[in-house]
């Protein structure tokens, strides 16, 4: 066949065929009239090379691969020149993975640099965005009793993602008790939060209740929470730069689309056009909710008051 076939067939262009044969990866038959001549088994090699290409490897080192093809073998990947390969690659991935995450982690550090040198909370003019400091008129939510349905139901068997990379299946926390506390949003430097953020009842402050959860987490372990999790709507990536910005040793799950709200009926609120989770917590046994604090406030002593309740109700 001629190349033109070969490269509609094979799914390249010819000028790829051209540099895989400069490579010495296939070798056509010349014709007497000097035409090249292709075969099936070229199709097979341009295919394979295609194939490789598409996963990372270069095509200068596919030469096992084919090589593997010619011995006779079923597949490309039948040989151990072939496993080897794949393993090279598999390295090479590994550290372009491990720079790009160091850069990334160095760019994060100068935004959080900048964003907090250029803020006005860095220069005391607007104390919305000193996430760690509450305001001391925040006003105090009331129990409207959208969670008193909550003790005794069972929890809904959905999975949600977690910045551990995880997916996690909110029925089977595990044996024992698990505290999962959800919060609205958390701000982060250079974010603006939702315009009169302040003055919704149960909205400001998870960024200190985050950092109760933290500073209290081996005490609650010590009182019977085999795990803890915090639960919000917000994105995976953006909760994974408040785990390592705060350095929380424990997971986030991300529930953008509300369905724990839609399973349990549980309260939420509009702000900024979104709607959000308003802020409860639950102590789940052996995946059943067995207790609900709600509402929660000030968010900052929040983590005191899990603890307090599970010292308070030991297991038995």
């Amino acid at each position: 066949m001629r190349i033109g076939e070969l490269a509609r067939r094979a799914g390249v262009t010819t000028k790829a065929v051209r540099y895989y044969e400069s490579l010495g990866l296939i070798a056509p038959e010349r014709l007497p009239n000097g035409y090249r001549d292709y075969d099936e088994a070229d199709v097979r090699l341009v295919r394979e090379v295609k194939a490789l290409s598409e996963l990372g490897i270069p095509v200068e080192r596919t030469r096992p691969f084919l090589d593997c093809l010619e011995a006779g073998r079923r597949h490309a990947d039948d040989c151990p020149a072939s496993l080897a390969g794949y393993r090279e690659a598999i390295d090479e991935l590994s550290e372009r993975i491990e720079a790009l995450t160091s850069r990334r982690a160095v760019l994060i550090a100068h935004l959080q640099d900048a964003a907090h040198r250029n803020s006005c909370a860095a220069s005391g003019e607007d104390p919305m965005n000193d996430y760690l400091n509450l305001p001391a008129d925040l006003p105090v939510p009331e129990d409207d009793g959208a969670a008193d349905h909550l003790p005794g139901m069972r929890m809904p068997r959905l999975e949600l993602p977690s910045t551990a990379g995880e997916t996690v299946h909110v029925d089977a926390f595990g044996p024992g008790r698990a505290v999962l506390y959800i919060y609205p949003l958390t701000g982060r430097p250079g974010t603006d939060l939702p315009e009169g953020w302040d003055s919704i009842p149960g909205a400001r402050g998870c960024t200190p209740e985050a950092c109760g959860f933290r500073d209290h987490h081996e005490d609650l372990h010590e009182a019977g929470a085999t795990r803890v999790f915090g639960l919000s709507s917000q994105s995976t990536d953006y909760q994974r730069e408040v785990v390592e910005r705060l350095h929380l040793p424990f997971q986030m799950l991300s529930d953008p689309a509300l369905r724990l709200a839609d399973a349990l009926g549980l309260p939420t609120f509009e702000a900024g056009g979104t709607t959000l989770y308003k802020r409860l917590t639950l102590i789940i046994r052996d995946g059943v909710i067995e207790h609900v604090h709600y509402p929660i406030f000030p968010p900052n002593e929040h983590a005191e008051q899990v603890l307090a309740w599970l010292r308070s109700n030991p297991l038995r």
